[in-house]
């Protein structure tokens, strides 16, 4: 198993809420990108939460949309051995200093976790956090729950956002 490791965050001064996945799966670390998989949820997801259709976007763009919007994104697996893009894969990993950045960003109102392997593995580096921590359904397409129903619970990071 190769060890892979997480990409740096994308966040400025000015976010509101960072959300957090687990570790870049195959497609993601092959293109550079954070989501990159076409089947992936992310974009279409986070695109309706915030009112925009960024999932049609060039990568720049989105993440542009994303910084507009105040949403900053990270892992919370730095490195990790693993074979494949599954969570269920990870072995031997290490976590991002995620106290560090969210301490370093002033307008930081609350923290996503984008499934469950980036929930249980982050909410403890967080436990001394005022923050708001917020479960999300995976956006992932192995996670098979319909987008329909997960959407609702995304949609709720706009209140985050205004």
């Amino acid at each position: 198993m190769t060890r892979k490791s997480s990409f740096s965050p994308i966040v400025d001064p000015h976010t509101r809420l960072l959300i957090l996945g687990s570790l870049p799966g195959e497609r993601s670390l092959a293109e550079r990108r954070y989501y990159a998989h076409p089947q992936n949820q992310f974009w279409r997801l986070v695109g309706h939460a915030i009112g925009r259709d960024i999932a049609a976007l060039a990568y720049e763009a989105r993440l542009a949309a994303l910084r507009a919007a105040r949403i900053g994104l990270w892992d919370v697996i730095a490195s990790a051995r693993r074979a494949g893009s599954t969570d269920a894969a990870i072995r031997e990993h290490d976590a991002n200093d995620l106290a560090a950045l969210t301490d370093s960003l002033p307008a930081l109102r609350a923290v996503a976790f984008n499934g469950g392997t980036a929930l249980r593995l982050g909410r403890p580096l967080l436990a001394k956090s005022a923050l708001t921590l917020v479960p999300l359904p995976s956006s992932s397409a192995l996670h098979t729950v319909k987008i329909e129903v997960k959407q609702p619970q995304w949609d709720a990071l706009a209140a985050f956002l205004a």
